[in-house]
């Protein structure tokens, strides 16, 4: 697999890995052509699901103050939104631009502050 310069779900890279075969098949299955298969796989599958890279955030007030922080879905350990409600209390420790939500399975979402208002 080519390396992309945006990250997608599962769900998408294997829906251009998949793309990119079809086009090593179609191509006769010549060896060397991995990089721009890939690519106009990529390009193709994109372009047909509009898909953008999607911002993944929490909005948080702590003791008055809004934090916006975005997520990566890869790095986020299952979390998935709505799994806190509003006004559920929920512990948290920021250091620097990293806000830190610590989950009721003890682990921690990390999110870096794009946002703060207050």
């Amino acid at each position: 697999m080519a390396e992309t310069s945006r990250k997608y779900s599962p769900h998408i890279l294997e829906a251009i890995r998949r793309r990119a075969a079809e086009l090593y098949l179609r191509r006769g299955g010549i060896e060397g052509h991995d990089q721009e298969n890939w690519y106009q796989a990529e390009a193709e599958i994109i372009r047909e699901t509009g898909t953008r890279s999607a911002r993944r955030a929490v909005v948080i007030n702590v003791e008055g103050v809004v934090y916006t922080g975005e997520y990566e879905e890869d790095t986020a350990d299952g979390y998935t939104p709505g799994e806190w409600k509003p006004g559920d209390p929920v512990p948290i420790r920021l250091a620097g631009d990293k806000l830190y939500l610590r989950r009721r399975n003890g682990s921690e979402l990390q999110t870096t502050v794009v946002k703060r208002i207050g």
